[in-house]
């Protein structure tokens, strides 16, 4: 009887999982050409140096998820692992309290109800917290978008604990993005992850993440470096950089780029205290 419950049970979540995820076609249309919004099983990275503008892009889109669809928002639910540590709840307080119409501490409360929030300080530990939440997507059919701030944040530990052996360098982030992978293809999540400029472009980098006929459109400083099990599941790379700006304002620049359809978009953003403003 217990087993049959269990069966029953396992229907129902998976029922949920495949047919209750809200669709995250809005979640940003000026972030994306419309063509080449972000769907379930997509997996999207943000890479750039410190400092322009990638933490503030997903307090952005965060606020767009979690605040209700009766203030233009999507009304589902974020997981949000944190390897930097640089989450700040008071920064994502403020921009809730700038785009809600009801300013209310219940309605904040309701807001931040949608949003899990997990710290990591090892890769092995993010593999153990992986696995650990596979069971929480499938009781959570509100829960559509994964992020993590950042994937590269044990790099050099990781070069550093493995010796001489890229194998071993590369374990534990090869094991995180087959599983990452595995979870946002069976519970048709979204992924955003933001990685790090660490690395110098080499003279034929480009060749290796944009075609030849949109090489022209793009002017990034890349070079991936991250495991080819990464490099082969990312189906947008946005770019940032900062721009000079004269003023105050700070100003900064994304180059969405959708990988399968040779798609690039160039898009300028600046960043007030209501967040991330187009």
């Amino acid at each position: 009887m217990a087993d049959a419950f269990r069966r029953a049970e396992s229907g129902t979540q998976l029922l949920a999982r495949l047919e209750g995820r809200s669709s995250l076609k809005n979640l940003e249309p000026y972030l994306f050409a419309e063509e080449a919004s972000p769907v379930h099983g997509d997996v999207i990275e943000f890479h750039g140096p410190e400092g322009t503008g990638k933490t503030e892009m997903l307090y952005h889109l965060i606020a767009r998820c979690i605040i209700p669809k009766s203030d233009g928002g999507l009304e589902v639910e974020v997981m949000f692992i944190d390897t930097d540590y640089h989450f700040d709840m008071l920064r994502l307080v403020t921009i809730l309290e700038n785009r809600l119409a009801q300013r209310m501490e219940e309605m904040i409360k309701q807001c931040l109800g949608r949003l899990f929030l997990v710290n990591c300080s090892t890769s092995t530990q993010l593999l153990l917290t992986l696995y650990s939440l596979e069971n929480m997507f499938c009781t959570h059919p509100s829960l559509c978008l994964l992020i993590l701030d950042s994937i590269s944040a044990f790099y050099w530990i990781d070069r550093s604990n493995g010796g001489e052996s890229l194998n071993l360098q590369e374990m534990n982030l090869k094991k995180c993005a087959n599983f990452l992978e595995k979870l946002v293809r069976e519970h048709h999540l979204a992924l955003f992850a933001t990685t790090q400029t660490l690395m110098q472009k080499s003279a034929n980098s480009a060749e290796s993440f944009f075609p030849l006929k949109l090489q022209h459109e793009t002017d990034t400083d890349y070079r991936p470096y991250l495991c080819k099990s990464w490099q082969q599941m990312v189906t947008h790379r946005i770019f940032f950089s900062e721009q000079c700006n004269s003023g105050n304002s700070k100003g900064f620049t994304v180059i969405s780029c959708h990988l399968k359809r040779n798609h690039v978009v160039k898009r300028s953003f600046s960043v007030a205290e209501c967040g991330v403003q187009f």
